[in-house]
């Protein structure tokens, strides 16, 4: 029943930006948490950012620290990657994901999944 489609990806330079979103549909999501993962080509998915939907904690992987911004519109039911400074490492396919145990956010083996948006920045 929940259903998530992120769009924004595509082709950006060494240095520069990308704003991400993901539609969120299905509920109110007033007791879940949201999250950004990505995959590259041959490795495992992994944890970017996480929002809480209610409130708008937020936490951040390592390499998201300083560059990345997740946000969200109640509102609108969106939620929002803002990625600065991309570097090649950066690409991959980038997913969006609701839970509603908080516990968990960062697992990527549960949760339910959008399609993913591509994101791919040149050397």
């Amino acid at each position: 029943q929940v259903q998530l489609v992120e769009s924004g990806g595509g082709l950006v330079q060494d240095g520069g930006s990308l704003r991400l979103s993901c539609a969120a549909s299905g509920s109110t999501f007033s007791d879940y948490s949201m999250a950004w993962f990505r995959q590259a080509p041959g490795k495992e998915r992994e944890f970017v950012a996480a929002i809480r939907w209610s409130g708008g904690t937020t936490m951040y992987a390592d390499a998201a620290k300083g560059r990345f911004i997740i946000s969200r519109d109640a509102a609108k039911s969106m939620v929002y990657l803002e990625m600065y400074s991309l570097k090649p490492e950066d690409t991959g396919v980038y997913y969006c994901k609701a839970d509603l145990q908080i516990k968990a956010i960062t697992d990527p083996k549960f949760g339910s999944w959008g399609q993913g948006t591509q994101v791919t920045v040149s050397s």
